[in-house]
């Protein structure tokens, strides 16, 4: 069985897979630096996702992620949908827009997508990881026996537990810290809220499969951290935002540069699911008392991209999902190879540093 020590990572990073901003370009970069680069293919269909591998794999030939999302099966709510999209309707209007006349869902989970596992099979990526839940048994096995490393999200015990029982090789752990979306299986079920530093410490001491720590790490200090918890390696998502090669528009550049970095928050209005994203005009209106129940993800994310899309229009980017962690004040703006390099450089101070008497 293939285990996350075979990939042979020089450092021991994963650029988180961001869908929609971790471009080929990204994941070629931190792969060559010795990290292990990552492609989010949830937002995208097989064909879409069969050129992203390709040019990665054109780039470099060291291991690379790709990451699917396994929520469930949207459930349209036609009355809750309208409902929602009426009391939108006087912020579009602010922008001379109309909201759409109906929702529909922007994603196809990975349990409803049957052709993006025959690409998967076909492609056999080096690394395979979850989010929002797992596929089923007979999914993995197939998908294991390509040789590929499986690897997923979990927000807390239990769902590493069942992780780890349905042979998943390592898992993530994401705090609360985290920015994007949270991996939660169930959404409606109760969230802890659990930070990296006890997450982390929980499945080290609980788990028999490598861990790998999620959430507010953004330098070789955090990276130490981590690996002093138990964790094998780290994942970092928003400490590559300001990269060149990460898919960031300018508006988004912008707020992760400014006081906005400084304020997270973790709201489920913009997709229908809790996610952690820079406080703008979009998360403001979470704090609204008449805020109705939103449609369930992705089909709540229909409207928040068409809002985004009508604010840009009139030259307003405070309505972008711009996801961040609760560390983004120290992003850096660099090369992502560079940046590999630099965390490495910072790991082993930090190494140094501990191991030094005092």
């Amino acid at each position: 069985m293939a285990t996350i020590a075979h990939l042979g990572l020089k450092v021991p990073v994963l650029q988180a897979p961001m869908a929609g901003v971790a471009t080929p370009a990204l994941a070629a970069e931190v792969s060559k630096a010795g990290g292990l680069g990552a492609l989010g293919l949830g937002s995208v269909m097989p064909n879409e996702a069969r050129s992203m591998i390709e040019e990665v794999r054109g780039r470099t030939d060291q291991p690379f992620n790709v990451n699917l999302f396994v929520h469930d099966t949207p459930q349209a709510n036609p009355q809750r949908e309208a409902r929602w999209l009426d009391w939108l309707k006087p912020v579009f209007a602010e922008f001379d827009a109309e909201p759409p006349e109906q929702l529909s869902s922007p994603y196809t989970s990975f349990l409803d997508n049957p052709k993006m596992m025959e690409l998967l099979l076909e492609v056999r990526p080096p690394v395979i990881s979850f989010h929002f839940g797992l596929p089923p048994a007979a999914c993995l096995a197939a998908l294991r026996d390509t040789g590929a490393v499986l690897l997923a999200t979990a927000t807390s015990p239990a769902e590493a537990r069942s992780a780890e029982a349905a042979g998943i090789d390592a898992v993530i752990a994401q705090g609360i810290e985290a920015g994007g979306h949270r991996g939660m299986f169930d959404p409606a079920a109760p969230d802890d809220a659990l930070g990296t530093l006890a997450l982390v410490r929980l499945l080290a001491r609980q788990c028999h499969v490598p861990v790998i720590a999620a959430g507010g790490i953004m330098d070789g200090a955090g990276v130490a951290a981590a690996l002093a918890l138990g964790a094998r390696a780290a994942q970092m998502g928003t400490a590559f935002l300001l990269c060149p090669e990460a898919g960031v528009d300018e508006g988004y550049r912008k707020a992760l540069m400014g006081q906005s970095a400084f304020h997270t928050r973790m709201v489920s209005l913009i997709s229908g699911r809790p996610a952690r994203c820079l406080s703008n005009s979009f998360t403001a209106l979470a704090e609204r008392a008449d805020r109705p129940p939103c449609p369930v993800y992705p089909i709540a994310y229909d409207a928040g991209k068409a809002l985004a899309k009508a604010a840009l229009s009139r030259g307003e980017t405070g309505f972008g999902a711009y996801w961040a962690g609760q560390g983004a004040p120290l992003a850096r703006a660099m090369p992502a190879g560079r940046l590999v390099r630099q965390i490495e450089i910072e790991l082993a101070e930090a190494t140094r540093q501990r191991s030094m008497p005092r």
